[in-house]
């Protein structure tokens, strides 16, 4: 008799943790409404003539991040962080004209500089139908993205800085061959410019401060480096290089739009960056003192390294300030 109860007892206890055990496997492996709309779309919307390419993941009814790209990159260097952050926001990352999958107008066609980007990514914008949206900027991201802040200071409801330079003491030694082709472009001065368009020159951004480089994909500077190699892609990067003295000459505005709009600010940076140095992240604080600043053991293309840290920070830093 007491055997028959033992028994009884076991299998129940047998068919529980079975039970329970179903249940938590159907769990992990049910795909949730949530993961359905997490998935990367990849799009293209025409925007004053041009065909312009975005990724897009997340549900629209969740707040909106803009990711844009820096040089020589495109919408690519956040495929990382897209995956990771659409499950709590609505994620676009477009690829300017000229870079990438967008198109790419000779500079007859089109006049390639940060103004005439910036318009573009705004009307990108606003085709969209965003009212409201956080800004991440990398590198070109920022020129691109602070002219759009500083015209439309309503629609930004944070900023995540990321390797952005908006003060001189962030400018680093490397970029003086830029700065010489900006401030006086001849023979000479472009045929030390066009060193940054070739793959040795990619390869370095990408792996110089990098804390872990075996981390860094080959991917990420060899699919940028097809898109440099483009005929007439050249013509395109150098107009940008001369225009690049246009956005020193609006860190003041900027200076001014940060301290009078006071705009939640999260800057994160690859504290090796050689092109812009870790002084330039601090020096946020000057004028937005409640600027959240995160130094990593990375260089200018931290993401490649660092993507689920940054997606930490931002996921924390924007439950916090934005709605």
């Amino acid at each position: 008799m007491k055997t028959k109860i033992i028994m009884s007892v076991l299998t129940i206890m047998c068919l529980t943790c079975l039970k329970s055990y179903a249940k938590s496997f159907v769990e992990r492996n049910t795909v949730s409404k949530s993961d359905i709309y997490k998935a990367v779309e990849y799009k293209t919307i025409l925007v004053d003539s041009l065909k312009i390419f975005y990724r897009e993941a997340g549900e629209t009814t969740k707040p909106t991040i803009i990711l844009l790209h820096g040089f020589p990159s495109s919408s690519h260097m956040y495929r990382n962080l897209i995956n990771e952050l659409a499950n709590n926001y609505h994620v676009i990352a477009p690829d300017y004209p000229g870079f990438g999958q967008s198109s790419a107008p000779t500079p007859q066609r089109y006049q390639y500089t940060f103004d005439n980007l910036s318009i573009t990514m705004e009307h990108f914008i606003d085709q969209l139908k965003i009212t409201k949206t956080s800004l991440y900027i990398q590198d070109y991201g920022g020129p691109v993205g602070m002219r759009i802040a500083t015209r439309r200071p309503e629609l930004i409801q944070s900023l995540i800085i990321q390797n952005s330079n908006a003060y001189v003491e962030g400018l680093g030694e490397v970029l003086k061959p830029l700065i010489a082709y900006v401030e006086n472009p001849n023979a000479e001065t472009e045929k030390a410019a066009r060193f940054f368009l070739t793959i040795d020159a990619t390869k370095w951004q990408y792996l110089t401060g990098a804390g872990a480089p075996e981390k860094i994909a080959p991917d990420s500077y060899s699919i940028d480096q097809y898109y440099l190699d483009r005929k007439g892609n050249d013509v395109i990067q150098l107009a940008l290089f001369r225009d690049y003295g246009s956005n020193i000459a609006l860190y003041e505005k900027w200076h001014q739009y940060f301290a009078k709009y006071k705009p939640p600010m999260l800057v994160i940076w690859g504290k090796n960056d050689q092109f812009f140095i870790a002084q330039g992240a601090n020096a946020y604080k000057k004028d937005n003192p409640n600027a959240e600043i995160h130094l990593l053991n990375g260089g200018h293309f931290a993401l490649e390294e660092h993507h689920l840290e940054i997606s930490k920070l931002i996921i924390n830093f924007l439950s916090k300030k934005v709605k």
